[in-house]
């Protein structure tokens, strides 16, 4: 099956929404769902935001929302809001993670233990 390609207009639209539900504190497994689009193409996404600092939007530049936080950025109250955000999102992925890590493992011993159990035929 070919990939459905999408326009530079459409991706940055749906990375902005993407923004948007991460700072509503959304997992990226729901942002990638409510893009519609793989988890992994959406991480691919980002990545090429990341490298191209600056991506055109007609007339008007856009930055990367990844970049470092400086003093012209604003008060130390809403960089530490911000990082406070930022750090409640990744909890939620690591949490997640270690719950499907967990999820994998109980599954694996599941299926070890139906081997071990098997009566021989001999």
């Amino acid at each position: 099956m070919v990939g459905k390609r999408h326009a530079s207009d459409e991706i940055s639209a749906k990375l902005a929404q993407a923004n948007e539900l991460a700072a509503k504190g959304k997992t990226q497994r729901e942002i990638s769902k409510a893009l519609g689009v793989s988890i992994m193409t959406y991480h691919r996404w980002k990545k090429m935001l990341k490298s191209s600092p600056a991506v055109d939007h007609g007339n008007r530049l856009v930055e990367s929302t990844s970049r470092p936080a400086t003093a012209a950025d604003g008060s130390s109250e809403e960089t530490i809001k911000r990082l406070e955000l930022e750090n409640a999102q990744l909890r939620r992925l690591v949490t997640d993670m270690l719950l499907e890590k967990l999820k994998y493992e109980e599954e694996l011993r599941a299926r070890q233990g139906s081997r071990i159990r098997r009566p021989d035929n001999g």
